[in-house]
């Protein structure tokens, strides 16, 4: 973790990319390290949910193109897992895009959006949202704590 912050954003756009992958990586330590330290506020919440929004939309991406090979192989995800969430992609659609920063079922949203094919635009925007809501709650947080 040390080594990501001494990157500076770069390494808080990798530790958000990975975070949004079956990496078990947490994110939001490696943004509240560095909103403590000599970074920029604004510069932190973009690239983390740039980072985080990259890594939840290759999820996306590898469900939209229906592999189900590749999202078995990376995202450690099986169709049966998929097929689960299918009932409520279908009564909420893009709107659980707003949820794919959510811990272990978040990649799964993400992936099961892909495989439904919603939107991909209303998808990435809800996605992006979310994810942003998110960090921008981190960075309260920590300066709450601060």
């Amino acid at each position: 973790m040390e080594t990501l912050i001494a990157l500076g954003y770069p390494g808080l756009f990798i530790a958000s990319f990975l975070a949004a992958t079956i990496v078990p990586f947490s994110s939001e330590a490696v943004l509240g390290a560095m909103l403590l330290g000599p970074f920029s506020a604004f510069w932190c919440l973009f690239w983390a949910t740039l980072g985080n929004w990259v890594g939840g939309f290759t999820s996306f991406a590898l469900g939209w193109a229906g592999r189900n090979d590749k999202v078995e192989r990376f995202l450690h995800i099986s169709p049966q897992k998929v097929a689960k969430v299918d009932p409520y992609i279908k009564r909420w659609g893009v709107w659980l895009a707003l949820f794919c920063w959510l811990p272990f079922v978040g990649d799964l949203f993400a992936v099961a959006l892909g495989f439904a094919r919603t939107n991909i635009y209303l998808t990435s925007i809800f996605m992006l949202a979310g994810k942003a809501l998110r960090y921008v709650a981190v960075y309260y947080f920590v300066y709450a704590l601060a």
